[in-house]
């Protein structure tokens, strides 16, 4: 990842990523000043890196800014010297011309795909790396879920999210609408879609999370929180314990944590 980001053209093209997310290779090289070849071995060694996440629509293939390995650099050096950095990282806001925005975030596990669908599924097992949030659903297609604060929280019973599980293939895919409920500021952006993806890779899995159907400009806080969120998930399983970076364990009790 170091030496992905050691290029100037390629941090200018996470730049234009960063500016608006989901361009094309022809998007992409109408903005630099070298032949498409070269525009596509940049855009190799940034994928590489996983720093960026490309999806297929139609004819077009589309190139996302992946936040996730930038947060684990952060969570690892850059936290231990600056608190304000973490609010410049998790505000990363990027969107598309069509009117609506969709964030694409990868990272790869060292898991079986069985353990990581149940991290995800799992109440208590989801709450040790989502803010201390339990999300609660029978995880059949068509049936509801909720997510509230968990006894250990600082605040119990507090409504955080609720949706439609609309696709459940386990242990392989996840689709749900999504609404925040945490505050009236949220609230009013409506529902969304999260899509989870979960593909082994030797003895690991690569997990993709989309999240798309946000409005044009939708409140950063609606997907500000996943880089924390897949970084406290991969802590977890590969290591059993908990990420405590700063607001990673928002709502949960400091004497749970100690």
């Amino acid at each position: 990842m170091f030496k992905a980001l050691a290029d100037p053209t390629r941090r200018r093209l996470l730049d234009m990523l960063f500016r608006r997310d989901g361009q094309t290779l022809g998007q992409l090289e109408r903005r630099l000043d070298m032949t498409r070849f070269g525009v596509m071995k940049h855009l190799r060694v940034l994928e590489e890196a996983h720093l960026v996440v490309t999806k297929k629509r139609g004819r077009e293939k589309l190139h996302f800014l992946n936040a996730v390995p930038i947060r684990r650099v952060h969570d690892r050096w850059i936290d231990k010297y600056s608190a304000q950095v973490a609010a410049m990282l998790t505000g990363l806001k990027k969107e598309i011309e069509e009117g609506e925005m969709e964030k694409v975030y990868e990272i790869y596990i060292k898991t079986t795909a069985e353990r990581l669908w149940e991290a995800i599924t799992d109440p208590a097992l989801r709450a040790k790396y989502s803010f201390g949030v339990a999300t609660h659903s029978d995880w059949t297609p068509g049936s509801r879920y909720h997510a509230q604060t968990t006894d250990a929280a600082v605040m119990t019973g507090i409504d955080i999210a609720d949706g439609e599980n609309v696709e459940v293939d386990p242990p392989r895919r996840l689709v749900q609408t999504f609404r925040a409920l945490w505050s009236d500021a949220v609230k009013g952006e409506g529902y969304s879609r999260v899509t989870w993806e979960i593909e082994p890779v030797g003895d690991s899995c690569r997990l993709t999370v989309t999240h798309d159907q946000l409005r044009d400009k939708a409140n950063p806080e609606l997907y500000g929180g996943w880089p924390m969120i897949l970084s406290g998930l991969k802590t977890l399983l590969e290591t059993g314990q908990l990420l405590t970076t700063p607001g990673s364990q928002r709502f949960v009790h400091p004497s749970q944590l100690a």
